[in-house]
């Protein structure tokens, strides 16, 4: 789908969303089957967008300014602590960040606060696991896998300054 950051790939299971990544199909399909193969052993790739109109419709509804809140079956791979972690993330309000050491504290491992940039580093599912949120304990913006310019138009389309 288009969106204001630029073209994103959707990709879910018969569970749900699996993976929002900022790019065009084609030239996302070789890390999305290896993402896909890593999770779930051998499987084939299908396009069946059906499946995600109600995905790209509350994304679409999240750009619009009219959405802060995903309601979405979510079909999240990772460790149980990249989980734990994501969880947390999916508590920040709109509108709001944390600071890596927030979420840390949050998932009750103060000095965790690299694992937890790790963890936010690999979120599979942008936007709606809001990692944009995120920023450093200064204040500061600091990376997002997606590129320092969608960070900035996310965290502005939420009237976030910083």
């Amino acid at each position: 789908m288009d969106s204001p950051v630029g073209p994103l790939t959707l990709a879910a299971t018969a569970t749900g969303l699996f993976a929002i990544e900022f790019g065009g199909v084609l030239e996302m399909a070789e890390a999305l089957q290896a993402r896909a193969a890593r999770d779930y052993g051998k499987v084939a790739l299908q396009r069946h967008p059906e499946r995600l109109q109600e995905t790209c419709r509350q994304l679409e509804e999240y750009f619009a300014g009219e959405r802060q809140t995903f309601e979405l079956t979510l079909d999240l791979q990772g460790t149980t602590f990249q989980k734990e972690v994501w969880r947390v993330l999916m508590d920040i309000p709109y509108g709001e960040t944390r600071s890596y050491k927030q979420i840390a504290e949050a998932i009750g491992n103060p000095k965790a606060v690299r694992a937890v940039g790790g963890a936010n580093n690999r979120n599979p599912i942008s936007i709606v696991v809001p990692c944009h949120r995120v920023i450093g304990a200064n204040g500061q913006l600091v990376g997002y896998g997606g590129g320092m310019n969608k960070k900035e138009i996310l965290l502005q389309l939420e009237g976030i300054s910083y």
